[in-house]
């Protein structure tokens, strides 16, 4: 990884960080793409995402036997930052990641604890993203905006920035 692209991964791990929960979305056997609401467990600055899941479910099939193509989607609109995450998906019983991972929280989904059965990890690895980071204040962008709609300019619509890893 070149130094452009880890900057880049630097700037996208600050924006998400930060952003609990993301939609993400696979795809169905009949191609058709289904989003779900999960929570990230980890965002470090490797380019891999960590997210529990339930080792027999919809999408741990769906990442194992359709498509290991997935896209995290994360929504900060507080702070107007949006982010959109393209990658691969494998599914893993890796009994270490858990303990490292996790949560009494955990216990909600998985009720046998760290041992439960059910209990899987999904690994994303980043292959590339997209952010928008505008300015925080909805008062800057109703003015920006009508700015733009009385000179024809466009808005400052802030930072946009595509990375491939």
């Amino acid at each position: 990884m070149n130094n452009d692209q880890k900057e880049n991964l630097h700037k996208l791990v600050d924006k998400i960080k930060g952003i609990k929960f993301a939609m993400m979305t696979t795809m169905d056997e009949d191609g058709s793409l289904h989003s779900r609401p999960m929570a990230t467990q980890e965002t470090k600055e490797d380019g891999i995402l960590w997210f529990f899941t339930g080792y027999e479910s919809a999408k741990s099939y769906e990442i194992l036997k359709n498509d290991s193509h997935v896209n995290i989607s994360y929504a900060d609109p507080d702070n107007n930052v949006y982010v959109s995450v393209s990658g691969r998906a494998n599914v893993l019983k890796d009994k270490q990641k858990i303990e490292e991972l996790w949560t009494p929280v955990m216990k909600a989904w998985f009720p046998e604890g760290k041992d439960d059965p059910n209990i899987g990890l999904i690994k994303v690895t980043i292959d590339k993203a997209e952010f928008w980071d505008s300015p925080s204040s909805a008062v800057v962008n109703l003015f920006g905006m009508a700015k733009a709609a009385i000179t024809g300019e466009q808005p400052d619509a802030g930072e946009n920035k595509k990375i491939n890893l």
